[in-house]
Order: C-alpha cells, then sequence, then structure tokens
C-alpha cells in the first residue's frame, strides 16, 4: 500500500507533483466527502456503504493517477535523453561542419564532418593559425559579421558563420550547389546581330570575282571566330550574320575585347577595301524575341554611334563599348539624305506646327540647324518655332539673334521655352538638333510633354540616354555637323517657297565652318558641297567673321586658361580652372581646341568651374585618342576626337583626378 502513496524521490505519491492531477484529485475528494456529509443525514447504512466505495474508488484513482504520472515522467526522460543524444549525434554525423575555439585561437573541439577537409587529423589543442592560415583568415575576415558569407577554401565552395561570441565556426559545404548555379549562369543564351557597316559602298566599285572573295574572306574569319568561342553562327544576307552564344563565351570574347573588329578591318585596309563591323549582343533575358529586339536595338545603338564597334548590354543594364578606336568613315549617301527629307517632309504635313530645338549654351551648329529646320518647314507650309534661352547663350549667338531682327518673321519665330510650351498642341511635332540626349535639351519639360512626336537629326554618336520612341532619327557621326546634314535637304524640298535666305545660309555655314575648326578636321566631300550650297545661297563671309569674333573679356581668359597647361602622359595637355573662378564654357572649349595646334599634343583636356555650379570637362583630340569613350565613363559623351561632359557636387581637384584615372584605367585594359 505504500507505494501506492510514495516513490523513491519523497513521501508523497507521484501525481502530488503534477499540478493538473492534483487539482483534479482535490475536486474529486470535495465531491466524495460532501456526498458521505449528505448521505449520513438521511441513512446510516448507505454512509457506510459510500464510505467503503468513496475509499476504494479513491484509492484506485491514485494507483491509476500515479501511473500517468510515472508514464509521463518516463516519456519526458526517455525524450530529453533521445534528443541529448540526437543532439550529440547531429554534431557528429550532419553535414555541417562545426569548429570551437577558445580565447587564443586554439582549436577546442571539431566534428567529424569538418575535419576532413583539414590536411592534419591532430587538431585539438592547436593553434589554428599553424593548421591552416588561410582558415584562419577566412575567420578573421567575417568574425565581426552574423550573417553568412560565401567563400572558397581548398578548391570547395562554403556558407560560413562565425559567431565570435561563442568561439564558433559552422560551414556548409556548397559546392555541388555553386557549380550548378555557375552552370546555369554559364549556359544563359545571348543573341547577338553582326552587320558589315560600309559593305554596300565597298562592294559598288569591286568586281564579282573581288566581291566574292571579300565575302569569302569575312565568312570565313567570322567562322573561325565563333567556333572558337563555340557559339553558332548564321549567316542572314549578304552583310548580316546571326549569333547565339552561351553567357560563357560572351565573357571570353569580351575578355579578348572583340578582337575580330581589330583583324578584319586591319586585313581588309591592307587590300585597299577597309571593311569594318557592328556587333550588337543582348543578354540577361529568357524570353528569345525579347533578346532579339535588344540585339538589334544594340546594334542600332552601335550604328548610330559611328560603327566599327560592339555593344553589349541587357534589357534593364548599363551598355558596355568595345571597340570604336577609329574615326567613322564618310558612308552616308544621297540616298539617304533624300528618304530622310521625304519622311520629314511628310510628318510635318500631319503635324498643326513644329518645335525645333538644340542643346543648352546652344553653339552656331546648334542655332544654325534651329534655323535651317524653320526654313524647311516653312517650305512644307507649316509654322515652326525656335525653342530658345535667350539669357543663356555665348556672345557669338547673341550677335547672330541681333542680326535676325533684320528678318522679322525670323526673330518672331524665336520663343523662349515657357512660350513653347503654351502654344505646343496634341497634334505639334518637336524636332532635335545636334543632340540626342533629352536632358541636355533648351527645355526638358517640352521633350517631355511632346515625347511620342519626336525627330532627331545629330551628327554626334548616340549615347545610352535616348528618347524612347523617336518618329524619325538621322544620326550620321560621319557629317562635320547637323547644319551639313541640313544643308543637303533642302535639295529635296518644294521649290515653289521661299528659298534659304542670306542669314540662315550664313549662320549654317558658321555652324559647320567652328565645328571642323575652320575645314580642317572631321571633313569630307560632302563638308565641301554643303559649304558651297550655303555660299552659294548668300553665305556671307564677312558677317561670318563678325558671328565668330570674340570679346576681350574671352579673349583674355582663354589666354589665361591655356597659360595653365600641364602636359601628362607625354602627349597629353591639361588645363585646371581655379575653384573659385567660373569660365564660359564656349571660351573654355576654344582653350583646349588651342592646345590641338601645339607640337606633339594628340589630345587636350579642360576642367573648369560652371555657372550652374557643376565642373565642367572639355576633351579634344587629333584622333589619336579617343575622346570620346573617356567622357562617356564619366557620364558624358561626344566624338572621337571631341567630347564633354558636367559633374555635380565635386570640386575642379576631384574631377582632375577622376580624369586622370579614368584615362589610367583605359589605357590598361587596351
Amino acid at each position: 500500500m505504500k507505494n501506492w502513496f510514495t516513490n523513491n524521490r519523497g513521501d508523497l505519491p507521484p501525481f502530488v507533483h503534477n499540478r493538473r492531477l492534483r487539482r483534479i484529485m482535490m475536486f474529486i475528494s470535495l465531491i466524495v466527502i460532501y456526498g458521505i456529509v449528505i448521505s449520513f443525514l438521511y441513512n446510516l447504512v448507505a454512509s457506510i456503504i459510500l464510505i467503503v466505495i468513496s475509499v476504494v474508488g479513491l484509492i484506485f484513482t491514485i494507483v491509476m493517477m500515479n501511473e500517468i504520472s510515472s508514464d509521463t515522467n518516463r516519456y519526458i526522460t526517455d525524450l530529453s535523453y533521445r534528443i541529448h543524444r540526437g543532439e550529440e549525434e547531429s554534431l557528429l554525423e550532419m553535414p555541417i561542419g562545426v569548429m570551437i575555439l577558445n580565447e587564443h585561437g586554439l582549436v577546442e573541439w571539431v566534428n567529424p564532418y569538418l575535419i576532413k577537409y583539414f590536411k592534419e587529423e591532430n587538431l585539438l589543442g592547436r593553434n589554428l593559425n599553424d593548421v591552416d592560415h588561410d582558415f584562419q583568415q577566412l575567420i578573421i575576415k567575417y568574425e565581426e559579421s552574423d550573417e553568412f558569407h560565401t567563400i572558397t577554401w581548398h578548391d570547395h565552395k562554403f556558407t560560413m558563420l562565425v559567431q565570435k561570441e561563442y568561439n564558433s565556426v559552422y560551414l556548409m559545404d556548397i559546392t555541388r550547389y555553386a557549380n550548378l548555379e555557375e552552370r546555369y549562369n554559364e549556359e544563359q543564351i545571348s543573341v547577338g546581330q553582326i552587320f558589315l557597316d560600309n559593305y554596300d559602298e565597298i562592294t559598288q566599285s569591286m568586281t564579282d570575282q573581288e566581291i566574292s572573295n571579300l565575302s569569302n574572306y569575312v565568312t570565313n574569319e567570322l567562322a573561325t571566330w565563333s567556333q572558337k568561342y563555340g557559339m553558332y553562327l548564321k549567316q542572314i544576307d549578304d552583310d548580316h550574320f546571326f549569333l547565339l552564344a552561351y553567357a560563357k563565351s560572351l565573357t571570353a570574347i569580351e575578355n579578348d575585347k572583340f578582337n575580330i573588329l581589330d583583324t578584319v578591318r586591319e586585313t581588309t585596309s591592307k587590300q585597299n577595301f577597309p571593311l569594318t563591323l557592328s556587333i550588337g549582343i543582348a543578354y540577361g533575358e529568357d524570353d528569345l524575341n525579347n533578346l532579339a529586339d535588344q540585339a538589334q536595338s544594340n546594334l542600332d545603338l552601335a550604328l548610330g554611334r559611328g560603327g566599327d564597334q560592339v555593344v553589349v548590354k541587357s534589357l534593364d543594364g548599363t551598355a558596355r563599348f568595345y571597340g570604336g578606336k577609329t574615326n567613322p568613315m564618310e558612308k552616308r549617301t544621297r540616298v539617304r539624305a533624300r528618304m530622310i527629307s521625304q519622311a520629314l517632309n511628310e510628318l510635318m504635313s500631319d503635324s498643326d506646327q513644329v518645335f525645333v530645338q538644340g542643346h543648352t549654351r546652344p553653339d552656331m551648329d546648334s542655332l544654325g540647324a534651329c534655323l535651317g529646320i524653320r526654313r524647311i518647314a516653312q517650305m512644307n507650309n507649316k509654322k515652326c518655332w525656335i525653342v530658345l534661352d535667350k539669357e543663356k547663350v555665348h556672345s557669338d549667338i547673341q550677335r547672330l539673334l541681333e542680326a535676325t531682327k533684320k528678318y522679322p518673321e525670323i526673330a518672331d519665330s524665336i520663343i523662349t521655352p515657357s512660350e513653347a510650351m503654351a502654344k505646343v498642341t496634341d497634334s505639334s511635332m518637336l524636332i532635335m538638333v545636334d543632340h540626342s540626349k533629352p536632358t541636355i535639351s533648351i527645355s526638358e519639360d517640352l521633350y517631355k510633354r511632346m515625347s511620342s512626336k519626336v525627330v532627331i537629326i545629330d551628327h554626334h554618336r548616340r549615347g545610352e540616354e535616348f528618347p524612347e520612341n523617336p518618329m524619325l532619327v538621322y544620326i550620321e557621326p560621319y557629317a562635320s555637323s547637323t547644319c551639313e546634314l541640313i544643308t543637303e535637304m533642302f535639295e529635296y524640298q518644294p521649290h515653289e517657297e521661299e528659298p534659304i535666305n542670306r542669314i540662315e545660309a550664313t549662320a549654317m555655314l558658321t555652324g559647320i565652318f567652328i565645328d571642323t575648326q575652320r575645314f580642317s578636321m572631321r571633313t569630307g566631300t560632302r563638308t565641301f558641297d554643303a559649304a558651297s550650297y550655303l555660299r552659294s545661297a548668300g553665305a556671307d563671309s564677312d558677317e561670318m567673321q563678325q558671328f565668330m569674333k570674340e570679346n576681350i573679356d574671352s579673349y583674355l581668359q582663354r589666354n589665361h586658361l591655356i597659360s595653365k597647361v600641364e602636359f601628362f602622359h607625354k602627349d597629353m595637355a591639361l588645363i585646371v580652372g581655379e575653384d573659385d573662378q567660373v569660365y564660359d564654357p564656349v571660351t573654355a572649349a576654344q582653350a583646349c581646341d588651342s592646345l590641338l595646334t601645339m607640337s606633339g599634343v594628340d589630345a587636350s583636356f579642360i576642367i573648369t568651374k560652371r555657372s550652374d555650379g557643376k565642373v565642367g570637362v572639355s576633351a579634344r583630340s587629333t584622333g589619336a585618342v579617343n575622346v570620346q569613350i573617356i567622357m562617356e565613363r564619366m557620364g558624358g559623351g561626344g566624338h572621337l576626337s571631341s567630347g564633354a561632359t558636367q559633374l555635380e557636387d565635386k570640386t575642379i581637384e576631384d574631377v582632375k583626378k577622376l580624369l586622370l584615372e579614368t584615362i589610367d584605367h583605359i589605357d590598361d585594359n587596351e
């Protein structure tokens, strides 16, 4: 009987230690006592029988509760043992490496899973630096972090967690999954378009045999190149190829800097048939249709920048440029100029009015192009407004505006950005000249208002920033100036209306004259044809000289800047203005141009403070150095021989350091 009420831990029954069972027993006891008391009041015999039954019932209840309590305790004890044993076994058997160190860096314990990655099995009590220096350095590197890190150790990939407060390190081998991920990334599909830039122009004067030999050479060279890198190449047309490649192949040819461009150009040049390639490659998308569209867009970008280069870009990524080291060759035709003119005439006929604007701080090429477009619109019986901020113009533009007062129809058509916003309608058309970046337009708000009806006419290489869906794009990096492109359009306009007048011809010829640095750079036969046309249309050389005159302040500022020249890289010149002195951008650019007249200078740069608080950089080159690439790396753009950029929130010294680092980085990757 005693065993029913006691256990080895004390005199109390086991169930008494369980609060729930204890409360149940108290409740049953109270009910029994209450029943016995009531029965004594009515019947003694029944009371005695009830007492006997109650005692037997209580004894049975206590026995059952003791068994329940004992079973529960045994279950908990067994469960605790199994959990503890599982913890011990998991530390020994689970596929996670565990190492515990003491405060002196000695190994206190390491589980069997991790031991196999060390060259020695006897680790306990040894300094980790003596056992594996690389592993200790990894621990030191990540001991302040509470996050998992992916590491490479002994040719394996691990996720690693260092708990400094417990002196413990946890590692999981993920080599297999890392290899699968790497393989997946390497086998992502890239789509490319290859175009022979000037195939039609070159083959026009060749015999059938020469054309066949040239085609065979290019096809064989491209086929060998594609096979070398494991790519699929398919010729679509005489001058067009389709390319499929894995991501690992794309990485390899990027590391090779697309040497195929130089190979084809140099070999064909030696045969007096200089042929160049343009390539657009897209990646990072599962939908092949989207990849193909992006590849075509990248090819268009490469062609818009002058050809002889590669553009690699994902749908949402940043474009990477390769090649483009040579001056673009003049390869536009009269046919293209006529087609663009006819297309422009049709777009004008569908519009109620035309707005034309150049870039901020307009030069003679920008405003001359605006005047040319205004005349073309008038020849098509359309009203054209020239958008200009007269408060932000250089002295030569001010003299031109003063001269236009003699022509009321021109002067009245020059309006401010706010006036343009008030006049624009849903049927109006916007023409952007001498630039293709909306952010450098005279009025970016006007562009946003008319973004669905935009035409671009420019001679600068197309940059990554570009209007989404322009109605017409006429970008010819081979042209000397935008005025040259627009001059060629006059031949294809209706002749019933009044032709270009003297002031318009003079302004446009001045734009060509300045952009070519007095016909010394970027000139072709078409440049002189355009100049001849404008001269015959009444361009006044004396008035040109008046427009190009600079005031005494600009002259002194330019000479002061030139006096601050310093040389680096043997063939490069640099002018750095003062941090507290603001210089006119045109004056700074003229000083930069002047440096190219010095013997031994192949490229010149100037860094000055602008009136808007930004730091401006202008770059010029004789063609031996591609300053466009340098300026693009710094957020700007331009030509191979002319470029610029503006930087915010930086000092003159910061920009100088950035410029030199950019040049060094490009040289290191050449």
